[in-house]
């Protein structure tokens, strides 16, 4: 359970770093924490860096998430690390590479002494599952962070599984964006808010 000293923190690409905008994910995390706990409750910080891949996380893992004295960390990442294969001058992840990194950050937090909670990628594209062109790779790098979470005894939030039951309900018109996110991946107000929702039900009844 989340405790009332707990300084969490969220640790991530764009998707984070633009969560702790008005109606981002994080500000929705922190305005409900501190309307239920008022001042006395958990500290909130967010790590996220656009353009962020596993490795990025790495490099930074000490200056940015171990150094806040962090006893609980949300690491959502994934995206770039299969988006990139496609964008022009960019570079993606290898499989083994991703997941050797997820499991270097995990070891290292949990050394220092900090809970980990691994959440899978959510999509790269909103049409029907299959059709978007990424979604393939895209599941197995999903699969990857659950075998990783599980292997490392962490708590795994999978967004990924969320997000693909959500799009076969509610986007009839298979749009490639506009229902949760603006452009296939980053969040709007809508995907803002449902990871907001999963991620503060996850924290509440799962760890």
């Amino acid at each position: 359970m989340l405790k009332d000293t707990d300084r969490v923190v969220f640790f991530g690409d764009s998707i984070t770093e633009r969560g702790d905008l008005p109606g981002g994910y994080v500000s929705l995390i922190r305005e409900k924490l501190s309307a239920n706990l008022g001042s006395h409750g958990p500290r909130v910080f967010n790590a996220g860096i656009s353009g962020n891949k596993v490795t990025d996380l790495i490099a930074r893992l000490d200056r940015d998430v171990i150094s806040k004295k962090s006893t609980l960390v949300l690491i959502y990442i994934g995206i770039n690390d299969v988006w990139h294969f496609t964008l022009p001058g960019h570079s993606g992840t290898d499989e083994e590479t991703y997941g050797r990194g997820l499991t270097e950050i995990i070891s290292t937090l949990k050394a220092a002494g900090a809970r980990v909670i691994l959440c899978t990628p959510t999509v790269i594209g909103e049409k029907r599952y299959g059709s978007n062109p990424q979604d393939l790779l895209l599941d197995e790098y999903a699969e990857i962070s659950r075998n990783v979470a599980r292997e490392n005894g962490i708590g795994l939030c999978d967004l990924h599984k969320k997000f693909l039951s959500y799009l076969v309900d509610h986007n009839p018109e298979n749009r490639a964006g506009g229902i949760l996110t603006v452009d296939g991946v980053h969040l709007n107000p809508a995907g803002n808010s449902l990871v907001a929702d999963i991620i503060l039900d996850f924290l509440e009844n799962e760890i």
